[in-house]
């Protein structure tokens, strides 16, 4: 049973409305020492929010998958936030797919991409998966990308925490990654 969700002010109820990246310090699977990485994320309204980016295996996803208490932390907007949160990483694909496809349609949104034929192709898309149809002819291109993004929902589990000065700076890549 999810806890009850924290109340959030109108200034992070704001922030997470309007912004699409997001920081995240959580420990890391091996080392288990604290990692600040930045995402890009869809927000649901409420307690949860929907964490991807471009398709690939990542570092954070396998971090919080090894361990699921994070902090996130607002980047865009003032005041700053600390976020204390829960991760899971989402791994079958009709649970993944409807929060990847509100990302895609935040993120075409933030971008200026609100072209016909791209709002047209996620509706495709959508509609295709409720229905559960064979993800085969033109789909199966959509079901390759859909399946190598990563998707892991956060539930916050407490009250925001201003930050003043900002959010924590990135942790240094190991190895090129993040």
């Amino acid at each position: 049973m999810d806890p009850t969700p924290p109340a959030l002010p109108d200034d992070v109820r704001r922030i997470l409305k309007q912004s699409f990246l997001i920081r995240a310090t959580m420990r890391t699977r091996r080392s288990h020492r604290l990692r600040t990485v930045e995402t890009t994320y869809v927000w649901d309204g409420g307690s949860r929010l929907y964490l991807s980016g471009y398709p690939g295996p990542r570092d954070w996803v396998a971090n919080m998958a090894a361990n699921p208490d994070v902090t996130l932390h607002t980047v865009e907007g003032h005041p700053w936030f600390d976020l204390p949160a829960r991760a899971r990483v989402l791994r079958d694909r009709d649970e993944r797919v409807p929060h990847l496809l509100a990302f895609l349609r935040h993120w075409a949104g933030r971008m200026g991409l609100v072209q016909p034929l791209f709002r047209l192709a996620l509706c495709a898309i959508g509609l295709h998966h409720r229905l559960r149809l064979p993800w085969w002819g033109p789909f199966y291109p959509a079901k390759r990308i859909l399946d190598r993004m990563p998707c892991v929902e956060v539930t916050l589990v407490g009250p925001p925490r201003p930050r003043p000065g900002g959010p924590p700076p990135l942790s240094e890549p190991i190895g090129g990654r993040r």
